[in-house]
């Protein structure tokens, strides 16, 4: 199996200005071959570039300028191509499927953060300085970056990446693991409802608290970006030091909101694979959960529309995604690979409006948010926890008649 491992860098000031060298020419070479393949396209002949056409060319871009786009690997370079490749198949698997096409575009230095080395070794090498104590990675134009490896890296370390966040830069690695030994079986099942008011709640009747990371942040994210807003859009190297320090504080507050968010999602994950041999949750489509209302045009008065409930439903979307559902069923679905456990994902139809007694589908079975009671039989109980004993003898099907 793959397993990914981050650890924060310690760059010195001129190891800091070449990675963001690297990073601005590697944006620049992306920027460049996304333009080649637009102007061929464009010309009368409809012309499509492929990967390999543009690799090709790299021999002699690194000659003609070699201070720049020939101080870097030329695997990572190649990585760079190979990533503007994948966002055109994306496209074009989009445009063919009758999706959002959303056509590859521009990347600004600001939003190009990561390089791939695809093979240690290659441009890069993890643990460069193996006689000393402290752990170093070496890249191609830049040298021995310190590292603060805060855990042992397990596995044969097959790729390497360099990542920038806000201010920090962290090194990305993915290693070749032998398959760990399953935890021991506990006989457990439960069953998960993802719900806004709690987290989550188990068929067991648990209610996890929802955090809400965001909304706490939220009096001094708010403040921070109002003075943010107050700077114009400029270039990075035209920036103030107010502005940079406005930028900055921004940056560190969501990074914070998101690290909470993740190390929350790691421990409700961990506790539940410990515990169940199988958790079943409901296969939820967040994406078009979060999308906005559409526009309703008003007939009688050309220009105007009429009310269509987007403000709730922008209060309910920030909601939707400051719970972060599917950071931690990304996380739940990694934990239980690596433990030996069963994630089953059901159809979340009346999952909430099933009475778990007597069977009867009802939108009237739920009178409130949170109250279950069935018009038929009478059965009274919490709404999430209905949902979630639905969810789990739902998983317990499925399980039955997957095959052996």
């Amino acid at each position: 199996m793959i397993r990914a491992y981050k650890f924060l860098m310690r760059p010195t000031v001129g190891q800091q200005a070449a990675l963001g060298e690297m990073l601005r020419d590697h944006c620049s070479l992306y920027n460049g071959a996304l333009q080649e393949r637009r102007d061929a396209y464009r010309h009368a002949s409809k012309t499509s570039i492929k990967y390999g056409q543009q690799s090709a060319q790299l021999k002699g871009i690194r000659a003609f300028d070699p201070e720049r786009q020939g101080r870097w690997s030329f695997s990572s370079q190649q990585a760079t191509l190979r990533r503007l490749d994948k966002a055109f198949a994306a496209f074009f698997r989009r445009v063919k499927s009758g999706g959002k096409p959303g056509y590859p575009r521009f990347r600004g230095v600001n939003w190009f953060d990561t390089v791939d080395f695809p093979k240690d070794g290659d441009g890069c090498r993890w643990d460069s300085t193996p006689h000393d104590p402290v752990t170093r990675v070496r890249f191609q134009g830049v040298g021995h970056v310190k590292v603060n490896q805060h855990r042992p890296v397990v596995g044969t370390v097959k790729t390497v990446s360099v990542k920038r966040e806000g201010k920090r830069w962290y090194v990305v690695l993915t290693a070749e693991q032998a398959q760990p030994e399953p935890l021991p079986a506990t006989g457990s099942v439960v069953g998960i409802d993802m719900g806004i008011a709690s987290f989550l709640t188990t068929s067991n009747g648990e209610h996890v608290e929802n955090p809400r990371h965001a909304r706490k942040a939220a009096a001094k994210l708010e403040p921070a970006q109002h003075k943010l807003s107050r700077f114009g859009r400029v270039r990075r190297d035209k920036r103030t030091a107010n502005h940079q320090r406005a930028v900055q504080r921004v940056a560190d507050l969501h990074r914070k909101v998101r690290r909470q968010r993740l190390d929350h999602a790691h421990k409700i994950a961990l506790g539940l694979v410990r515990d169940h041999d199988l958790i079943a949750h409901e296969d939820l489509k967040i994406r078009n959960m979060v999308k906005a209302p559409t526009p309703k045009p008003d007939p009688e008065t050309p220009g105007s529309f009429l009310p269509n409930g987007s403000a709730a439903k922008a209060g309910l979307n920030h909601s939707i995604s400051d719970a972060g559902w599917g950071v931690f069923l990304t996380i739940l679905h990694a934990k239980a690979e690596s433990a030996g456990r069963t994630v089953i994902a059901v159809d979340p139809r009346n999952t909430s409006r099933t009475c778990p007694e007597c069977g009867h589908v009802s939108a009237e079975n739920r009178p409130t948010q949170e109250t279950f009671h069935c018009v038929s039989c009478g059965h009274l109980a919490h709404a999430d926890t209905v949902g979630a004993l639905n969810v789990l003898r739902a998983g317990l099907v499925r399980r039955e008649a997957a095959p052996a």
